[in-house]
């Protein structure tokens, strides 16, 4: 035990010197240091840091990068973000300029008389654009549902002066229709421009009498929001798509009363005639506009021959998906699982092209030229964008089961 306690003496004292080594004891003898000499020694440091740091940004051994805001790229030709400098333009049309196209969108009144002791009043008021002044007539174009059903219309000018229209013509597919009044109340005409040119997220201007004359010539100011859109449209309201329409999408605000006026560009030249919007509580800033590149031909056609002349067959028909399973194996001789689409003749007009191609009531047409049709609207859409009057077709439809083809030559309708 002894021995045991003698060696962990000398331990001790061992460590003792070990610890002195470290930590001088608080003899008398401990020397003290001047605040010169603590001064001299963080210079010291300092210019030895400043040095070894020079040394090894000049050898390469650090790299340094330094920002080119010219071009974004780095002195050692890494690539960096690139940074530029933004500034706020005037993507808006000037007030000079919006005046004038203002000036041009006028109201128009569609009436309506039941029978001859009621009084005429307003069925419905939307928007037109005054866009030709000639032979002392004042040109409009406005959408077809504005005036539809109509007994007289009247044009209300920016003053509130209402002036007698008259009706050249109306299209129900294209959604458009031209009006035109005594030119001496007219003195601004708009500039059509060019849609084919538009961009996503260019500035778009919608001009109107949103919610009748009350708020007319109200300008709402939005973006283009899309290009290319394609809407299905039941036109007897049977519950069925009839037609389908491409439209301008924008979020420039378009309310009932909007529908005939005018979306303009940042030029103040219009590119759509608005036409409609989605109305529904969960959806806010999508309305539509008629390209006016292709309302352009039809409104030529309207004003100067009243109807739009389309290829015409000369039949009246039903999706053949509507058909009862029963009338389809009894009455056109078909199998139940024999044809997945088409269309079936319930009326031939006299003297039409499909009657003197030979066409009964309940063929099932099913190709136009070997393209598929499965609906009505399929074969709408080909007659009227793929053909042309005078053009003799290939149809092939079912006749009792038994497929056939015949040659149509198309007629306008």
């Amino acid at each position: 035990m002894d021995e045991f306690f003698h060696n962990q003496e000398q331990k001790e004292e061992h460590i003792e010197e070990r610890t002195d080594h470290y930590h001088p004891s608080n003899s008398n003898k401990k020397p003290k240091t001047s605040l010169l000499a603590i001064w001299l020694s963080g210079l010291t440091g300092g210019l030895t840091v400043a040095i070894i740091g020079f040394l090894l940004l000049f050898s390469g051994m650090i790299p340094l990068n330094t920002v080119n805001l010219e071009n974004g790229t780095s002195s050692n030709n890494e690539p960096t973000q690139n940074l530029i400098q933004t500034v706020t333009g005037d993507d808006g049309v000037s007030s000079e300029v919006l005046s004038n196209v203002a000036g041009a969108v006028v109201g128009v009144a569609n009436i309506q008389s039941a029978d001859l002791w009621a009084e005429t009043a307003d069925a419905g008021t939307g928007s037109g654009v005054i866009y030709k002044v000639e032979n002392e007539r004042a040109y409009v174009v406005t959408n077809h549902h504005v005036i539809d059903g109509a007994t007289d219309i009247e044009v209300i000018l920016t003053d509130g002066e209402r002036v007698d229209a008259e009706l050249h013509g109306s299209d129900e597919l294209t959604d458009l229709a031209v009006l035109s009044i005594d030119a001496s109340y007219i003195d601004t005409v708009a500039e059509f421009g060019n849609s084919a040119d538009l961009i996503v997220g260019e500035t778009a201007i919608a001009i109107g009498n949103p919610l009748g004359t009350e708020f007319a010539g109200t300008v709402t100011k939005g973006i283009i929001s899309g290009l290319d859109r394609s809407l299905e449209i039941d036109l007897n309201n049977d519950g069925t798509a009839d037609w389908t329409v491409d439209v301008i999408q924008t979020d420039a605000a378009i309310n009932p009363g909007n529908s005939g006026g005018a979306l303009i560009n940042a030029q103040g030249q219009v590119i759509g005639i608005n036409s409609m919007k989605i109305a529904l509580s969960s959806v806010e800033g999508i309305g539509f506009a008629i390209p006016i590149d292709e309302a352009q031909p039809i409104i030529e056609q309207l004003e100067q021959e009243g109807a739009v002349s389309r290829p015409f067959m000369g039949i009246s028909a039903i999706d053949f998906s509507s058909v009862p399973p029963q009338h389809v194996e009894r009455t056109l001789n078909l199998a139940a699982d024999q044809l997945s689409g088409g269309i079936v003749i319930a009326e031939i007009h006299n003297e039409s092209a499909a009657s003197q191609a030979g066409l009964e009531i309940y063929d099932v047409i099913t190709e136009l030229n070997g393209e598929p049709i499965n609906d009505m609207m399929a074969l709408r859409q080909y007659l009227y964008t793929e053909t042309e009057i005078g053009d003799t077709i290939t149809v092939s439809f079912y006749r009792d089961g038994v497929a056939q083809e015949t040659t149509v030559t198309l007629q306008g309708e």
